[in-house]
């Protein structure tokens, strides 16, 4: 499938892994419209793709049916979904002073990263079951994972379940969505300079790239756009979950 002029759709676009993703799409031609509960970034960083920015929560129904249509208004039937939005709890099953890990973060981890993947593409992929097909498939849809889904670490419980939710349903999704001639993917990151990363000492920022065997750095956004170019543009990848990681293999912390 060719990125020039066709309709998309970045979850969690405003910024990290969907911002570059996002600003790739655009620069290949595609029209892009970014799905965030970041009303002010999003729209910048939608203003200077000329694309549109829809403020999403992707855990609720309406929201998402809404911005779809808002979308599809916009620039007709969307055919590439990139899945970005997420959150990132670091917590404990049990914590210091015997504390149990908190129900309701480990709820709102598997609610936005998990269901929240699941409720777009399923609602994404109902509107493009309708559209013609161009070539020999409809669309494409990459959901976003984490090496956590495989080497959770300590303080990644929920995290990591979430995750491993999305990596478990990559295949089953793609069966199903095979009938429509969908194509379904997942890349799991490994460790990427996000605007969470970001925010550490440089110290740490290099402590933590110098565990990536090769190349010995943090993952830049741009790689993982870069991979969802190359999945977009290869019609036998499909079902499958690519780590994008530099071979890392986590410890336990």
């Amino acid at each position: 499938m060719r990125l020039s002029n066709i309709a998309a759709i970045v979850t969690g676009g405003a910024s990290g892994l969907g911002g570059a993703t996002a600003s790739l799409l655009a620069r290949s031609g595609a029209k892009v419209a970014i799905f965030d509960v970041n009303a002010e970034a999003g729209a910048s960083h939608a203003v200077s793709l000329g694309g549109v920015f829809v403020e999403v929560d992707v855990t609720d129904e309406s929201s998402v049916e809404n911005a779809l249509a808002q979308a599809q208004e916009a620039h007709g039937v969307a055919r590439l979904l990139i899945n970005c939005a997420g959150v990132a709890p670091a917590i404990k099953t049990v914590g210091k002073g015997a504390i149990a890990h908190s129900l309701t973060a480990f709820r709102k981890a598997v609610e936005v990263n998990l269901i929240g993947t699941f409720n777009v593409a399923s609602k994404f992929a109902a509107r493009l079951s309708e559209a013609d097909v161009d070539g020999e498939e409809r669309g494409v849809i990459v959901n976003t994972a984490s090496v956590a889904a495989y080497d959770g670490q300590i303080g990644q419980v929920a995290y990591a379940a979430s995750k491993g939710g999305v990596v478990g349903m990559t295949l089953p999704m793609a069966r199903d969505l095979a009938t429509y001639k969908i194509r379904v993917m997942t890349i799991a990151p490994g460790i990427f300079l996000t605007p969470m990363l970001l925010g550490l000492p440089q110290a740490a920022q290099d402590s933590l790239g110098a565990q990536v065997p090769h190349p010995s750095r943090l993952g830049r956004p741009e790689e993982f756009a870069q991979m969802v170019e190359s999945i977009v543009a290869n019609p036998m990848l499909n079902g499958e979950v690519i780590r994008l990681d530099g071979a890392i293999r986590m410890g336990p912390r």
